[in-house]
């Protein structure tokens, strides 16, 4: 056995907890997908489209705020699901995207 002061390629326990936020908000992000995948029932081929290039982005964004971030996460995923709801609102309302 080491000592303590010894490096023998065996690292600590980190006394860091890990943080709920980042996997709060990809859960998040999840449920925001089908909100995203299911607009073909309203939306055109197009609309569904750019729908889903712009979750893909967010989800990008969430995935390289992991760690630096994690507590942005959540906020992202909610803003998205926001994001979601104004477009189709707005598309039914002013494009005539209906069922």
């Amino acid at each position: 056995m080491a000592a303590p002061g010894r490096s023998d390629g065996v690292r600590p326990p980190s006394s860091r907890a890990v943080s709920p936020w980042p996997f709060v908000g990809m859960v998040l992000m999840a449920c925001a997908f089908f909100l995203y995948a299911a607009s073909g029932l309203v939306a055109p081929v197009w609309g569904v489209v750019v729908l889903m290039l712009i979750w893909l982005a967010l989800f990008v964004l969430c995935c390289a705020w992991w760690t630096p971030h994690p507590r942005r996460l959540p906020f992202v995923a909610v803003g998205a699901m926001v994001l979601w709801f104004a477009a189709v609102t707005a598309g039914g309302a002013w494009l005539g995207w209906t069922a």
